[in-house]
Parts: C-alpha cells; structure tokens; sequence
C-alpha cells in the first residue's frame, strides 16, 4: 500500500490512465508520471485540449443545475463519474436541493479510493458509489447501492460526462447508454457530453493518436452519431451543440472559439 493509500496492487502506475490524464490537465494532483507526461504530449499536440476540458466540466456543473432547478429532478445517476474534481453532482444538486440523492459508477480503482470524497452528503440528500463497470448495466441497476438508492417510480437524471468516446464501437455504447436509460421512468432525463473531431479534425487528430500510443484508444464521434443517442427524447433547448454553446452562462470563457472544444453536449427528456 503506497502513502497515499491507494492498493498498490490494483493501480497500473506504469501506464496512463484517461481519468488521471483528465486530472493532471485540470490541474489535479490525483496522478502519476505516465499520466503527467501523457497530459504534456497533449497539451503540447493541441494546447486547446485545457480550455476544452474546462468547459466541458462547466457543462456538467450546468446540466446538472438545469436538471435539480428547472426540471425538479431530486435523483441522479452519474455513469464513468472520474477523480472526484469539485464542486461534482452531488454538490450542485444538493446546493439546490438538498433532498437529492446520487448514485456514482466507475470501474477505477482510484475513483475507489478516492470515493469518500462522493460519499459526502447533505442530512437529507444521499449519495452513493457503485464500482462497476459501465459496459455492464445488469450489474449496476443491480446493485445495492442502486436499488437502496434510486426510486424508480420518480424520474432519473442519467449523466454520462466525456465517457462513451472512450468507449469502443465493438462494445455498443449506443446499447449501453439506452440499457441503462430504458428501466427509468417518464419525465427522467439524458445529459451527456461526446468526443468529437468535427471542429478541429486535424489538432484533435492528433491528440487521438497521443492518446491511443499510449493505450488509450478513443472513437470520437460526428453530429449524427450523436444524435443517434438521444432519438426517441425530447431534447432541452439549444439541442446539440458544442458544450460552450449549451446554455451558456458567465462561468463560460468568452474568449473560448468553437475550433477550441471537441465535445459536443445535450440534455434530453424522456417522454
């Protein structure tokens, strides 16, 4: 067991890890040497890669904050959650609400470790940590931590933050997302953010290859494709578009350009 107590026999420190490189960029300190290197190659292929995961995390500070003030959500599910990087659901949806309860999965032994950091709650809200894999949503809607947890006779905010690139084609993410969303009831709500190459193909082009010499393999996607994850919902005005452009506020930098975010995100209800 190393000094920061993480299992010393479950973290592959040898290799870079996408929630670490994310952290690293951040501006974290939950990493290791592969994963700062692997953040420095790129920044160095693509230095729009730090704006954009800026924004992108803003993204979910206001879907989830459009999901607990305007549509009354009060339960979330969030998929692939990461480093705990605050403030994270559980702490915007109880600064609204302080009933709400939250269910988080990852399948990183760190998040792990690090989960007592999303196990903090209001005395009237919940949250809970699943260690799980996303491409098995049997195990998770399985679990206890679920069942205990989530109501499925109220709506669900099902959140899938700058996960399913990382998720290959062979694996169904498309599946995935909808195996986990079809048990949810009417007026439950979709919010996710996609990887994507259309508005830099070339830089982002780039930092795919960085990423998948070192092993982390990513399948970026086109508008269509992403469209494809929310037919049959009803999508939250602006739709689609580049997480910057989503109902933006003044936590978003003015002077970010569209060339500058390869995520596109959207937030969707469920008739």
């Amino acid at each position: 067991m190393p000094e920061n107590g993480w299992p010393a026999d479950r973290i592959d420190t040898k290799n870079p890890h996408p929630a670490r490189v994310y952290d690293y960029i951040l501006g974290g300190k939950d990493y290791y040497p592969p994963d700062r290197e692997a953040g420095d190659a790129m920044v160095e292929v693509w230095p729009s890669i730090v704006p954009h995961m800026l924004e992108n995390r803003k993204f979910m500070h206001r879907a989830t904050r459009y999901l607990a003030q305007e549509a009354g959500i009060r339960q979330f599910v969030d998929i692939g959650t990461g480093i705990p990087t605050r403030p994270n659901v559980h702490e915007v949806a109880q600064s609204i609400a302080p009933e709400s309860r939250v269910v988080y999965v990852d399948n990183d032994p760190i998040v792990l470790t690090l989960s007592a950091g999303l196990s903090s709650s209001t005395p009237e809200g919940r949250t809970e940590y699943i260690e799980a894999d996303m491409r098995d949503p049997a195990a998770i809607l399985g679990s206890p931590q679920f069942r205990e947890t989530i109501d499925l006779g109220k709506p669900v905010g099902l959140t899938f933050i700058a996960i399913v690139h990382l998720i290959m084609d062979e694996d169904d993410p498309l599946g995935i997302v909808h195996r986990l969303l079809d048990p949810l009831p009417s007026g439950s709500y979709l919010a996710m953010s996609i990887g994507t190459d259309d508005f830099a193909p070339e830089e982002v082009g780039r930092v795919n290859a960085e990423y998948t010499a070192r092993g982390m393999p990513m399948r970026l996607r086109n508008l269509s494709e992403a469209q494809a994850y929310f037919e049959g919902l009803e999508l939250v005005e602006p739709g689609i578009t580049q997480v910057h452009r989503w109902l933006p506020d003044d936590s978003v930098d003015p002077a970010v350009r569209d060339e500058q975010i390869a995520m596109y995100g959207a937030v969707a209800r469920k008739p």
